[in-house]
């Protein structure tokens, strides 16, 4: 099939300022995924009252084109880049609500935001702010973009902008390629000096070095006394893809696979043990089914690896919302892979060809999920609890460093191999923070690990894992829940107010009163008296908090439990020993 082919070139400086608050930043793969994902450049200009925007700028770039092939090639261009943008301006309006700036964003992280995505014979356009996007077709500059701005007080300001709000709207655009288009990408610096026509001009000075073409019109406009950071991308279309049936919008569901089926596979008939180099997988066996979702123990037949498949359960055929979250899943997967590539996380394996149906792969583990070990180990001892609670903490703490939360933490979930590895093996409910996953009202995870917030449909956030993980450590000491089944129950604040904890410590396990005064204050319905970090909760499973303790005889008391809870009683054996004794005698 015949190719997308183009020339690029970029100039950027930061002028007569101290720093540059542009980025500028390009990636055009190669072979299937230039097919399937398109090239893609950006450019973003932060705001010039910030020391800071520099970094948002930076960080809105390279978010926007990392996550962006990290998502479902099953997913539209419109709809992928749509929703890595939310997710990018989701993240530095969190940054921005825990630092300095919080109430004064102009100082804060905050940047325009400008990416073209070619793929196929389409160009897409994704903006917000003041940052330009034109198209020179014919010797005609058009400018394809909108700034977003407004008068205020005789000035330009920006209406909206990357990092202001929570949920924003941004411009969308697709246009038809035809061979010898150029489309520029540059910021303020540049068009607020020069005139479309002055640009025109420029460019036709240098044709074929396009870094210079760039520069050229840059330092014009320093000339005509830019006072501004100035970039500039050229990007020159020399031939397009060939016009193609796009396969992946014609994605179905599996059927029903037993053990020896193959799957996606090219090879007729039976697959010869030891012969491989084929493609697709031949199913091992069925490891679990339900009404939303089959997974498979299968074979790689091109690497001889053994593999996990995922595919969702025909009776999810027009359940486009749920379809829709295996591909986020599949997101969330890669997103993780690509940025985080943390031991504590199952691995997405990535297809090996263009596939037919919906289904995601990982990574095949050997061990046993938390659910099989507490069966046959019902009373682990502390230090493996502890191990245990610390390792998922990892995994859920590299998770949360690129906005995900995982949403169902619990003894199913997790996974421990022979060497005690443990792994998070399923992201199936995790969300990334500031995409909507099309749940409307469901609330996902398992009820009796689920935090309360989500059912009474408050904002989920890290300390919502962090319950979830106090639950299981919980549930590891003593075989129960801290609230019994309340919790599941309480749908409003009321209930929840009146929740009670049940203390972990009994008389059958050698449990210190300062752990329960931990998981007491991790397992608070109000996230906000709850650890706020990960950390903190992990630092006092093993060191005594006095700051959650009283003084004097509970000091000795948290720490010889059995000692203390063994002498009360003996004590109390005693003075009823003498009672008896002294109503004998009289």
């Amino acid at each position: 099939m015949t190719a997308l082919t183009l020339n690029t070139g970029y100039f950027t400086t930061q002028g007569c300022k101290s720093i540059n608050q542009d980025f500028v930043l390009s990636r055009v793969p190669i072979l299937d995924e230039l097919n399937l994902k398109g090239a893609v450049f950006a450019i973003s200009d932060g705001v010039g009252s910030s020391l800071v925007s520099q970094v948002a700028s930076e960080s809105a770039v390279k978010r926007f084109i990392n996550d962006y092939y990290c998502t479902s090639p099953a997913w539209s261009v419109e709809h992928a880049g749509g929703q890595v943008f939310k997710s990018v301006n989701a993240h530095l309006y969190c940054k921005n609500q825990h630092s300095p700036y919080k109430y004064n964003l102009e100082k804060g992280y905050v940047c325009t935001f400008s990416a073209l995505i070619l793929q196929n014979q389409c160009a897409h356009i994704f903006h917000v702010g003041d940052s330009r996007i034109y198209r020179l077709r014919n010797n005609q500059l058009t400018l394809l973009t909108t700034d977003h701005n407004i008068q205020a007080n005789g000035q330009t300001v920006l209406s909206q902008a990357l990092g202001i709000t929570p949920h924003f709207k941004f411009d969308y655009l697709c246009e038809p390629l035809i061979v010898g288009d150029v489309f520029l990408l540059m910021t303020d610096g540049i068009f607020n000096f020069l005139t479309e026509e002055r640009i025109l001009a420029l460019l036709n000075y240098q044709k074929n070095d396009l870094n210079t073409q760039a520069k050229i019109v840059v330092d014009e406009a320093v000339n005509a006394g830019s006072n501004d950071n100035l970039t500039m991308q050229v990007i020159v279309i020399n031939q397009l893809a060939k016009a193609q049936i796009n396969k992946l919008d014609e994605l179905s569901i599996p059927p029903i696979l037993k053990e020896g089926d193959l799957f996606e596979s090219n090879k007729l008939g039976s697959i010869q043990e030891g012969v491989y180099g084929s493609q697709g997988y031949k199913i091992r066996r069925v490891i679990h089914s339900s009404n939303r979702s089959h997974v498979y123990l299968a074979l790689d037949l091109k690497t001889a690896d053994f593999v996990i498949i995922k595919a969702p359960s025909v009776e999810l055929t027009n359940n486009a919302a749920q379809l829709n979250r295996l591909l986020t899943e599949e997101w969330v997967l890669n997103k993780v892979n690509h940025k985080v590539n943390n031991q504590h996380i199952v691995k997405a394996v990535p297809p090996h060809s263009a596939r037919n149906f919906y289904y995601t792969v990982t990574e095949y583990i050997e061990g046993q999920t938390l659910a099989q070990f507490l069966l046959d180990n019902p009373t682990p001892n502390l230090e493996k609890i502890r191990d245990i609670t610390e390792q998922i903490a990892k995994g859920l703490t590299a998770l949360h460093k690129v906005d995900i939360l995982h949403q169902d933490i619990r003894p199913e979930n997790i996974l421990i191999d022979s060497s005690g590895l443990v792994t998070i093996i399923d992201l199936g409910s995790a969300k990334i923070m500031g995409v909507t996953d099309g749940n409307g009202d469901e609330i996902l995870g398992t009820a009796m690990y689920t935090a309360p917030e989500y059912l009474v449909g408050s904002g989920a956030s890290e300390r919502s894992d962090l319950y979830s993980l106090a639950v299981l450590t919980y549930y590891m000491l003593s075989g129960r829940y801290p609230y019994g089944t309340k919790a599941a129950k309480a749908h409003n604040i009321a209930a929840q107010s009146k929740l009670s904890y049940i203390s972990v410590i009994d008389t059958k396990r050698d449990i210190p009163l300062w752990l329960d005064a931990t998981l007491k204050k991790a397992l608070q319905p109000n996230p906000a008296y709850r650890y706020q970090v990960m950390s903190e909760f992990i630092y006092d499973l093993r060191h005594p908090n006095n700051s959650l303790l009283g003084t004097g005889s509970i000091a000795w008391a948290e720490k010889n439990p059995v000692v203390f809870w063994r002498g009360l009683s003996l004590l109390l054996a005693i003075s009823l020993v003498i009672s008896w004794l002294i109503f004998i005698s009289k």
